[in-house]
């Protein structure tokens, strides 16, 4: 009996399962011990900056003359980048490239200049919007955290990934879509899984910690239920190409106006001058304040925000309107980030769209919600939870059609240059395995210069 017994564990190899889960409950715990005081400080510094947005938003509904110091404002935050901030003006994209190959790291100073230079932009009445604070809050702590550790390059990369999803899932409340979007939006074509539960982990501690703040984020009733058939999966699919040809548009315009300011004004604290005064120019020739900032508040009864799209009323051009306003802002080099400017961009188109293709207009201001940001971001998957966790499941399949949609017809465009293309889209001649998406706008830029001479 002793003998079976042996010769059981032995077949079994049960010391070596053992050891196995011993060696993984330890690797566990240790990454517990680092990643919820960082994702908890990450859902903190998020809920202070979501106040700070707020409590400066008012401020400007309350003194309308500050919208004449954007100039100002835009010349202090370049001034002050000029002189320390250099290394850290990478943003997003920084973050990005030290993920796919970590080096110096992201210099934690990159969380104090990106938390003031994004307030400065909304108390004055810049249009742009919080994600990009709240990812570079995120991946500057967790690359603060992997240094002070002396975290491997291997370690490092997951924790600026964690990074991602605990900034994005706190400043949204939407930790599924922020764990999947900080292993979405690397490459176009790959995810990465080995740091899924990680970032699953940090997602939802963010999210809790900056709901325990009393923070809440902004409901979105998208009307009456009504049933979700072959015809209005295919109205979602034919929305869906237009969602991401302006999500593209949305992309390309913010780099040809970044790039063409640079290079003509090559002195950078400059740039947001110009930006600011020709903001101000845009209110005055539009005869609204409706597209500064946010969009989330409202100044007054008649004003439009992102929830005036789910309504009855059809507003036909306000997301051209925004979209103009937010890419001058960003172009010119103001701080915040370009998310909740593209839900605003959506919801507002899909508002236009919704009489033309015969469906309730909420419900398609919704799917223009998230699938505008999916053509934008490359970011399907993430973008599809996004819609489920902000709208229920029910409309799960047309929020899904309308997102895949849009990122096939954004192309090899996007609002991150540092993106990877992993597997193309479609067949790319001449395209460098993992290539940029940085060097892919080169190379199109080259291609059409010679096609010009020849």
């Amino acid at each position: 009996m002793r003998a079976t017994f042996r010769n059981l564990v032995d077949t079994l190899n049960v010391a070596a399962f053992v050891r196995d889960r011993h060696d993984h409950a330890i690797s566990v715990l240790r990454w517990a011990l680092i990643l919820l005081p960082m994702a908890a400080l990450v859902g903190t510094l998020c809920a202070a900056f979501l106040l700070s947005l707020d409590t400066v938003t008012r401020l400007r509904f309350a003194s309308p003359w500050l919208l004449y110091l954007l100039p100002v404002g835009g010349f202090v935050v370049g001034l002050l980048y000029h002189l320390t901030g250099r290394s850290v003006e990478g943003g997003n994209n920084l973050i990005v490239e030290q993920i796919h190959e970590p080096g110096g790291g992201v210099p934690l100073r990159m969380a104090p200049l990106i938390f003031f230079g994004t307030v400065v932009t909304h108390l004055f009445g810049g249009s742009a919007g919080r994600e990009g604070t709240a990812v570079q809050l995120g991946g500057s702590l967790a690359s603060g955290f992997g240094r002070a550790l002396h975290l491997d390059a291997g370690g490092t990369r997951i924790l600026l990934k964690t990074g991602i999803a605990a900034g994005f899932g706190a400043v949204f409340g939407t930790p599924i879509a922020g764990a999947v979007f900080a292993l979405e939006v690397l490459a176009i074509g790959r995810v990465e899984y080995s740091a899924l539960v990680p970032c699953l982990v940090a997602a939802l501690v963010g999210d809790w910690t900056c709901l325990a703040w009393g923070i809440h984020h902004g409901v979105y009733p998208i009307g009456a239920l009504i049933p979700v058939d072959a015809l209005l999966v295919t109205k979602a699919g034919v929305a869906g190409i237009i969602f991401g040809l302006v999500g593209l548009a949305f992309a390309e315009a913010n780099h040809v106006v970044g790039g063409w300011l640079k290079r003509i004004v090559p002195y950078g604290p400059l740039r947001p001058v110009i930006g600011g005064a020709v903001v101000i120019a845009l209110v005055f020739l539009f005869g609204t304040r409706d597209y500064l900032g946010l969009g989330v508040l409202a100044a007054g009864p008649d004003s439009l925000t992102i929830a005036s799209f789910f309504g009855p009323d059809t507003h036909r051009w306000s997301w051209a309107i925004k979209l103009l306003f937010t890419v001058v802002t960003l172009g010119a080099g103001f701080k915040g980030g370009e998310v909740t400017p593209l839900f605003f961009i959506g919801a507002a188109l899909g508002n236009a769209l919704a009489p033309f293709l015969g469906v309730p207009t909420g419900l398609f201001a919704a799917i223009g919600f998230v699938a505008v940001f999916a053509g934008a971001a490359n970011t399907p998957l993430a973008c599809t939870f996004m819609g489920i966790e902000l709208f229920g499941a029910a409309y799960a399949v047309p929020i899904a059609v309308a997102c895949f949609v849009a990122y096939l017809c954004s192309g090899h465009n996007g609002i991150y240059l540092s993106q990877r293309v992993a597997i193309p889209k479609v067949p790319a001649d001449g395209l460098a395995p993992d290539a940029t998406l940085r060097e892919t706008r080169t190379r199109r830029t080259a291609l059409r210069a010679q096609n010009r001479v020849s």
